[in-house]
């Protein structure tokens, strides 16, 4: 459904990605980690179409991708939801949530349908962006983001500074979303949160892949994931 192969990424004069290459199939999850500044967001913005690459290849259902906005990749089903979220803070949780309905036209996601996948929102519906916790805060932009009628939704960072109740509910609603078909590319800094849902996974160092595999070899190469993760 997505697949990023050989892309090279400079912020400026810097050279931040190096040949990274993923790929994710409907219905599946990869995992992306690795370290603090290891290259992480800059790959899911290069898959968002946030930061052009300057080689590589970009493919997004049968339709390639040489260089193309957020817009344009918007369009064609591609949906992230950055570690900071970028809900509207005066807004309410439904105009929040009827704002991705502008460009988009309800399709297999519709309000009720993630008022459904997280009922919270559905009891803070009238409530501002800036008077939710953090946990509900995730839970708004992950439902805003399916309200983009995704093929491919980026998470990043979904787990970050959340209370252990609230990542359970979250790590619920990735798996049920990855089962209605979606592929999804998870960002995490440690393995814990990923080990429960990836089948893929790829860790990043120093911008570049440093080591690749499915869930069994991850589960065996312990030793090297650690050394790569360790600060």
């Amino acid at each position: 459904m997505i697949e990023l192969q050989d892309a090279t990424v400079f912020y400026g004069s810097a050279q931040v990605l190096s040949s990274v290459s993923l790929r994710a199939e409907c219905g599946e999850v990869v995992a992306l980690i690795g370290r603090n500044g290891a290259g992480k967001t800059t790959t899911l913005r290069t898959l968002a179409g946030w930061l052009p690459f300057r080689n590589g290849m970009l493919r997004v259902g049968e339709k390639l991708i040489d260089q193309a906005g957020p817009e344009v990749l918007s369009q064609l089903g591609v949906a992230l939801v950055p570690a900071d979220r970028q809900i509207f803070p005066t807004l309410s949780v439904e105009e929040n949530l009827r704002m991705a309905l502008v460009a988009h036209r309800p399709a297999r996601w519709r309000i009720e349908d993630v008022y459904g996948l997280f009922p919270r929102l559905f009891e803070r519906r009238k409530a501002n962006g800036a008077a939710l916790s953090g946990g509900e805060q995730q839970m708004l932009a992950i439902a805003r983001a399916l309200l983009c009628q995704p093929r491919v939704l980026l998470l990043d960072e979904p787990t970050e500074g959340l209370a252990p109740l609230l990542v359970d509910a979250v790590v619920d609603a990735i798996r049920m979303i990855a089962a209605e078909g979606l592929a999804i590319v998870l960002v995490e800094q440690n393995a814990r949160i990923p080990s429960l849902l990836a089948k893929h996974f790829i860790i990043l160092d120093s911008g570049r892949v440093a080591w690749s595999g499915d869930r069994a070899t991850f589960e065996n190469d312990q030793a090297t994931v650690n050394a790569l993760l360790s600060v």
